[in-house]
C-alpha cells in the first residue's frame, strides 16, 4: 500500500532549485516527479537518477530552470546502505524476485570481509537484465519480462569504499549489511551478487537505502506528504535550493549593467566587464559564478585568457 499524498497547494509562481526529495517504498521515481507536478502545479520538473520501487532514501528533484542540473547531480557519487541476503540468488538480482538457485552458506566473517573489500575500486560490472538500460531501442526490463535475456556489456564502475556494518551468519537467512559509496551508473543488486559469487553461496539484495546524492543527505530529505504541508502553509520555498547554492567553490562575480546584453545573449566578455576588476586574482581556467547587477544569476563561466567563456547558463531571457 501506498503512501498518503495530501491535497496539491494553490497554483502559485514558477519555482527554480533543487528538493531534496525522500523516495518512500513503493514509489518509482517517475512517481514522484507526477506526484510533485501535482502538489507544486507546475509541469518542469525532474529527477536526478532512479532509485527502484522497493528501494528508500534521497532523491533530488530539479524544478524549473533547476531542471538544467539534472546530469550535473546524476554525475555525483552517491552513499547506500544495503542489505544482502546471503544463499539466494533472484531473477532481479533484489528478494521481490524470482529464486532461481538456493545454496548453502559455508562462509565465516572473514570470507564476507575479503570479498567485500575485493570490490574497492574499479571493476566492470554487468548491468543487471530488469533495468531501464536501453538496448536496440528496448528498455531491458521490458524485454526481462517476456522472458528475453540479451548479453549486456560490462560497464565500468567505481566502488569508492565499503563499510560493513553487520554479519549475521547465525540464523536461517544469513545476511550481510554494508554501507557503499560508489560512482554514478553502479547497481547495488548487481554488486550484492556479484559478492555472492565470489563467495561461491551466491547473495541478492534483501533491501536498500540512498542516504547521499552529492550534498544532499537522508537527514535532511522530505517525504511527499512533508512537501504536500509545506506547501499548504506556505513554506515550501524556505526547503528549496536555490541554483546558484550548488556551486558554493565557484567564487561570484558581477557584470556590470552596460555590458548585460552580451552576458544575456551567452557571449564571451573580458575583464573590464567584471564589477571591481582589480580586486581580482584570475585564474585561468577557473570556473565562476556569474551574476547581473540586479543579482540575478546568469551562469557558470569559465575564465580563460582574459575572457570569461559560457560553460552552463541559468538565465531565462524572459528575467530581462
Amino acid at each position: 500500500m501506498r503512501p498518503v499524498i495530501l491535497a496539491a497547494a494553490k497554483k502559485g509562481k514558477c519555482m527554480n532549485g533543487i528538493i531534496n526529495v525522500y523516495k518512500e517504498q513503493g514509489f518509482t521515481s517517475h512517481d514522484v516527479v507526477a506526484k510533485l507536478r501535482g502538489i507544486l502545479q507546475m509541469k518542469k520538473i525532474g529527477h536526478t537518477g532512479t532509485l527502484d520501487p522497493d528501494a528508500v532514501g534521497v532523491l533530488p528533484v530539479c524544478l524549473g530552470k533547476g531542471t538544467r542540473l539534472v546530469d550535473m547531480i546524476t554525475d555525483c557519487g552517491k552513499t547506500y546502505e544495503a542489505v544482502m541476503l546471503l544463499g539466494k540468488i533472484t531473477d532481479t538480482q533484489d528478494i521481490s524476485g524470482t529464486v532461481l538457485e538456493s545454496r548453502p552458506v559455508n562462509v565465516m566473517e572473514v570470507d564476507v570481509m575479503d570479498a567485500c573489500n575485493s570490490f574497492i575500486g574499479e571493476y566492470d560490472q554487468i548491468p543487471p537484465m530488469y533495468s531501464a538500460i536501453k538496448q536496440n531501442g528496448h528498455k531491458l526490463y521490458e524485454l526481462a519480462r517476456k522472458g528475453i535475456e540479451v548479453e549486456r556489456k560490462p560497464r565500468k564502475v567505481t566502488i569508492k569504499s565499503i563499510h560493513i556494518n553487520d554479519i549475521n551468519l547465525d540464523e536461517e537467512n544469513k545476511t550481510v549489511t554494508f554501507t557503499v559509496e560508489c560512482s554514478k551508473g553502479t547497481y547495488i543488486r548487481t554488486l550484492c551478487q556479484d559478492i555472492g559469487e565470489r563467495l561461491g553461496c551466491g547473495a541478492c539484495m534483501q533491501k536498500l537505502t540512498r542516504t547521499r546524492v552529492g550534498q544532499f543527505g537522508i537527514d535532511d530529505s522530505l517525504t511527499l506528504n512533508q512537501i504536500s504541508a509545506l506547501c499548504l502553509k506556505g513554506e515550501f520555498e524556505e526547503h528549496l535550493i536555490a541554483v546558484d547554492e550548488m556551486f558554493p567553490a565557484y567564487r561570484k562575480l558581477i557584470v556590470l549593467d552596460e555590458f548585460a546584453k552580451l552576458l544575456y545573449n551567452g557571449n564571451k566578455f573580458g575583464i573590464n566587464a567584471v564589477k571591481q576588476p582589480e580586486e581580482l586574482q584570475l585564474l585561468d581556467m577557473e570556473m565562476y559564478r556569474i551574476y547581473d547587477e540586479k543579482n540575478n544569476f546568469i551562469g557558470i563561466y569559465r575564465y580563460d585568457s582574459g575572457l570569461f567563456s559560457l560553460v552552463k547558463m541559468f538565465y531565462d531571457s524572459k528575467e530581462a
